[in-house]
């Protein structure tokens, strides 16, 4: 292949990139290393592990069990509905992995120690946790009754809490596992129309950086780490209670299931950093909020009605599944994706850029363009 001939005259100094064009260019740069990366075939140390995925039924949960049975793991599932979960299994199976289903509630403590129980006697001690489940209500505040706001604590915070317990009660005498919390950048900057959610993402953090530190002092060898989430393309929008006029969606940019999949399973094989942030916007909107948060609120208060709704009225007593699971025995299987694959991103450069020192400047990069750009952004609104 020939070269193309010189120019004759001296170009032009070539303008500066804007930050939108910068961060295509970075984000063009990143997208191919990925390919690389994952192109890589590296012996999985989860083959032959037990993990427990709660939430697993359906959304980031069920991804992130297929994931590990792609593995090899022998995965526990845990969720309320028997419907997904059995699915799930199924798909598990199909990976390569094992699968155990165990239906609970994991609001509920002492079911959730039975569990544990269950999975020990019959996959052998749990080598990793995955806390997953979660449950939503879209509306303002005012419109959330009492009992709603705490059944979504109970669910989406104690949750965890109560999976962790359950966890380090087995992990803990025997000074080994790990312990994944999968949270979300609404636990860092909060958004409206999701109060009790963002509240109990936003608890997740101050619990498991309590936890991490008394693990620390007592120089355990036992892991908690927190894989924060960008908006993510799940059944999520399709069965929580709302009571907005549109149809909820998530806020773009919108990622597929199986890159919040893929974070959960690395943070699992490197659970020894604190957290890791799934998507450049995740990054960026944390930034964003320790730097500039009094411009971001602003920004999410003009925008953040819109932004979670889309252009379809919402359907009236459309059921959901805060009380009772909707993929349950008399429900159907909801899987992992949602409706807004159309629009969803199947590789986030940044997040595999930001496992390693050598492309971590990169990725801060690319996480800083998307800062400024919100930054502008909320200033100019």
């Amino acid at each position: 292949m020939t070269s193309a001939p010189r120019a004759r005259h001296a170009p032009h100094p070539a303008p500066a990139l804007r930050p939108r064009r910068a961060g295509l260019a970075l984000g063009t740069f990143l997208e191919g290393l990925v390919v690389i990366h994952e192109r890589r075939r590296v012996r999985s140390p989860i083959a032959g592990r037990t993990v427990v995925v709660t939430g697993a039924s359906a959304g980031v949960g069920r991804a992130v069990a297929r994931a590990f049975g792609a593995q090899g793991a022998n995965v526990a599932l845990l969720a309320r509905g028997r419907r997904g979960l059995e699915a799930a299994a199924a798909e598990v199976e199909e990976a390569g992995g094992h699968a155990l289903v165990v239906p609970v509630d994991m609001a509920l403590p002492s079911r959730v120690e039975e569990a544990a129980d269950r999975v020990e006697k019959v996959l052998g001690p749990i080598d990793v946790w995955v806390n997953a489940a979660f449950t939503s209500v879209f509306a303002r505040f005012p419109d959330v009754t009492p009992d709603e706001y705490a059944r979504v604590t109970s669910v989406t915070y104690l949750g965890f809490v109560n999976g962790t317990r359950a966890a380090l009660r087995r992990m803990r005498p025997r000074d080994s596992g790990a312990v994944v919390q999968v949270g979300s950048a609404l636990g860092e900057a909060s958004v409206p129309l999701q109060a009790a959610y963002c509240g109990a993402k936003h608890a997740i953090n101050g619990f498991t950086a309590a936890v991490r530190m008394e693990l620390r002092h007592e120089r355990s060898a036992v892991a908690v780490t927190v894989v924060q989430l960008p908006a993510v393309n799940t059944p999520q929008f399709s069965w929580v209670l709302s009571r907005l006029p549109r149809r909820p969606r998530p806020v773009a940019p919108v990622y597929q299931p199986e890159v919040a999949a893929r974070a959960v399973v690395y943070a699992a094989r490197h659970p020894r950093r604190a957290e890791y942030r799934v998507g450049a916007s995740t990054a960026g909107t944390v930034l964003a909020h320790r730097f500039a948060p009094a411009l971001l609120d602003r920004y999410l208060a003009r925008t953040g009605y819109d932004a979670q709704q889309t252009d379809e009225r919402a359907r009236p007593a459309a059921p959901h599944n805060l009380w009772e699971p909707l993929d349950g025995p008399d429900g159907r299987d909801y899987g992992a994706d949602g409706s807004f694959g159309e629009e969803a991103a199947e590789r986030s450069p940044y997040t595999v850029a930001a496992r390693h020192p050598l492309l971590l400047s990169a990725a801060t990069g690319a996480a800083l363009v998307t800062a400024r750009a919100l930054r502008t952004r909320a200033a100019r609104t």
